[in-house]
């Protein structure tokens, strides 16, 4: 392995080579606004019908499970897939990408913090497209590093957000996430969910926001539960909502069980469920009164991965971080 600083002469072959991007020097290459654009380009993408995406296929892996989900970009070049390993020991994170032209590996990540990036950026391209007029509170049920980044990117895509209301039910770690983000620490669920904008961010199997704090005119931009045995929404959520999508409908029906359940208790409909990639590219308004109640389920896609991968890589040569191998 090489470190990316080259001479001249040997700059055009070390260039070829796949690159190594370790945890900590992601920090360095990306911030909210370079994901936020990455992401809402993604789903411009998609739209046009050029990114490939495969769900989310788990496997049980010892005391744990493996998954792995993939996708193709002809527009940026690259095929990759993210792959991860929960386990009682830890959870790593790995993105690989491929460039198509040349037909080799361009480049390997470690993913746990740009997988964080892509999945706040996410919901602030929702926020962007899907929140009201005038939004400038932000509530956000969770407080963990997922939660950051969904405050951090949401302000970047709504700079007029002022306040920031916070809730997890154990009072250090509130603390501690209020401090560090700039937010002020709600005494229930109840307080965080009485915002314009709302996160739910937990891994809780059971519901975690009710419907019926939600204030007219709410986006809810639930990311946490990614298994179709988990919930962070209860019906009466999806029962007020004027308008639903998600990044993906195939991997809904796979992991949503925010969406799921409704669907089986004839709450919803899949027909009622929309692509986020719709209102993205203007085939779909979204909301259509500042009143609704809007939601958009998040379960996370490897067109993300592969998209703000890309990104990271492109910084990464530009500015001779990471190792090539």
């Amino acid at each position: 392995m090489s470190s990316c600083g080259t001479t001249r002469k040997s700059g055009n072959r070390l260039r070829s080579l796949p690159v190594y991007l370790k945890e900590a020097e992601i920090a360095k290459l990306l911030t909210p606004a370079d994901a936020l654009a990455s992401i809402e380009a993604c789903f411009e993408r998609m739209a046009r019908g050029s990114v490939f995406n495969r769900p989310r296929t788990r496997t049980p892996a010892g005391e744990g499970g493996l998954a792995v989900m993939s996708a193709v970009d002809e527009e940026l070049g690259l095929a990759g897939l993210k792959s991860y390993l929960w386990s009682p020991h830890g959870t790593p994170f790995v993105v690989v990408l491929f460039d198509l032209e040349k037909g080799q590996v361009a480049g390997v990540i470690e993913a746990d913090k740009i997988g964080q990036l892509r999945t706040g950026a996410a919901s602030g391209v929702a926020a962007k497209h899907l929140a009201k007029a005038g939004a400038w509170t932000l509530g956000v049920i969770g407080c963990g590093s997922q939660a950051e980044s969904q405050v951090a990117c949401i302000r970047e895509a709504l700079p007029r957000i002022e306040r920031v209301v916070a809730y997890c039910r154990t009072e250090e770690s509130l603390n501690a996430f209020c401090k560090k983000v700039g937010a002020e620490p709600g005494e229930s669920h109840r307080d965080a969910a009485d915002q314009d904008v709302v996160v739910t961010a937990t891994t809780s199997r059971d519901p975690v926001l009710r419907g019926e704090w939600l204030r007219p005119g709410a986006l809810v931009c639930a990311i946490g539960a990614n298994d179709a045995r988990h919930r962070e929404l209860d019906n009466v959520v999806l029962e007020r909502a004027a308008f639903v999508c998600c990044d993906s409908v195939e991997q809904a029906r796979l992991e949503s069980g925010d969406l799921i359940e409704p669907v089986e208790a004839g709450v919803l409909d899949w027909l009622e469920v929309h692509e986020l990639q719709e209102v993205v590219a203007g085939e779909l308004p979204g909301r259509q009164a500042d009143d609704d109640i809007v939601v958009f389920k998040s379960n996370g896609l490897a067109a993300w991965d592969v998209a703000i991968g890309a990104a990271a890589l492109e910084r990464a040569r530009e500015r001779g971080v990471g190792t090539q191998v």
